[in-house]
């Protein structure tokens, strides 16, 4: 079997199921769809059961983000309370009950968080793709410009629209990322570790009512968490029960190189040399959290390891090509429309690869060890180097959506070509 035939080769067609489990895009808890619960569509003051108040599991989620408690709020109804001739199923999936007065509510809720369920869950894979990564390699960042460039140009190539789950993430995302960002050229503040952000939940839904949305999850964990065992136990469910995973690594994570942009850029020494998380921590403090209980110590949740500010490997060109080439397409950006294109990937994946090999050998080891599938990326989610926290020209992002791409390309949604 040639090499054009591994790539050629889709996963064979397997029977479609009666449903599928349940991962909440909340908590990321995974379930049957037959574990939910349902909120009351009304209230009465004469029915204790039915009345008004406080719903204890979704405060504790509110609680964990900063965010308000809600104090009279509709009950929760559980579907063993409520006899069977009462339920309403579709498709074999439980999506609503006739509660004791004959309401009909169809609001399904995660049964750990009480989180509003998506109209799809259970019906269609929970297919979530998670961005994570160390302290200070611009998460925040890249997830503006990818989720500004998916809608406005990647789901259009794609015949696919990328929506907010709720009015609500697309107020905030707007407000605290993309206007900042895109329309006033401000950087986004760090996240700091006592302030843990609700996840930021998008849909990729295709216009082809066949394929399943695909649900895009930013958990604004402060980076410095990913390396503190104790504080990855909290989120490490997000990572564990994705379908797709984003791996950001910034060029000044690895210090064989560090210093040598540092000094092209003009810096004081010491400067960059902050709290950079060596990106084989959190690799291996992955491996501890979820990883070691896989099969074969091996999770084969495809990873895409997206080298981030790729605007700051400008200074490492040299004709050589020691580190990156003169005429390198990762400054170039790319774009795919209707297919992944396999060429172009077959060339960025092997030069971010060698790339990665040579500067930070023990990283790339241990992506090789514990994940049975990775590709390799560089982006730059604004298209130049900053200035004094200030961008000096309008952002351009830089093959931001390429990663994302690929891993529609591995969970089936679309077909590879080569050119």
């Amino acid at each position: 079997m040639g090499l054009l035939d591994l790539f050629k080769k889709k996963a064979e067609s397997k029977p479609k199921p009666l449903f599928y489990d349940i991962v909440c895009p909340y908590c990321f808890s995974k379930f049957s769809p037959d574990e939910v619960v349902f909120r009351a569509t009304h209230s009465r003051e004469d029915d204790e059961d039915y009345a008004l108040g406080e719903d204890e599991e979704l405060n504790k989620y509110r609680e964990r983000f900063g965010l308000d408690s809600v104090y009279d709020i509709e009950a929760v109804i559980h579907p063993v309370d409520v006899p069977a001739e009462s339920h309403v199923y579709s498709d074999h999936v439980l999506i609503g009950l006739h509660d004791r007065y004959g309401e009909l509510t169809r609001r399904r809720l995660c049964p750990k968080c009480h989180n509003e369920l998506p109209v799809t869950a259970g019906k269609v894979p929970s297919n979530i793709i998670s961005i994570i990564g160390a302290s200070q390699v611009g998460k925040s960042v890249y997830m503006t410009a990818l989720i500004h460039t998916l809608q406005h140009t990647t789901a259009d190539h794609f015949n696919a629209a990328c929506m907010p789950l709720n009015a609500e993430i697309s107020r905030k995302f707007r407000t605290n990322y993309e206007e900042p960002l895109f329309e006033r050229g401000d950087l986004l503040a760090s996240t700091q570790k006592e302030k843990m952000q609700e996840p930021f939940i998008f849909q990729f839904v295709f216009k082809d009512e066949e394929k399943p949305p695909l649900t895009l999850v930013f958990f604004d964990v402060a980076g410095e968490g990913m390396v503190e065992q104790d504080y990855l136990g909290l989120h490490g469910q997000h990572i564990k029960n994705s379908a797709g995973i984003l791996f950001m690594v910034d060029p000044l994570q690895i210090r064989s190189i560090r210093e040598k942009i540092r000094i092209k850029h003009g810096d004081k020494p010491g400067e960059w040399v902050s709290q950079y998380d060596e990106p084989r921590d959190v690799v291996l403090t992955m491996f501890g959290d979820f990883i070691a209980y896989q099969d074969n110590g091996k999770t084969d949740i495809p990873t895409a390891v997206v080298l981030t500010k790729s605007d700051m490997l400008h200074s490492l060109k040299d004709e050589d090509g020691e580190y990156i080439k003169t005429n390198s397409n990762i400054f170039n950006n790319m774009v795919h429309r209707n297919y992944f294109n396999l060429t172009e990937f077959e060339n960025i994946d092997g030069e971010i690869r060698r790339f990665i090999e040579k500067v930070d050998r023990p990283f790339k080891g241990t992506m090789d060890v514990y994940f049975k599938e990775t590709a390799y990326y560089a982006v730059s989610a604004l298209g130049s180097n900053p200035v004094d926290q200030k961008l000096q020209t309008v952002v351009s992002p830089i093959r931001v959506d390429e990663p994302f791409i690929w891993l529609l390309y591995k969970l089936n949604y679309i077909e590879g070509r080569r050119e």
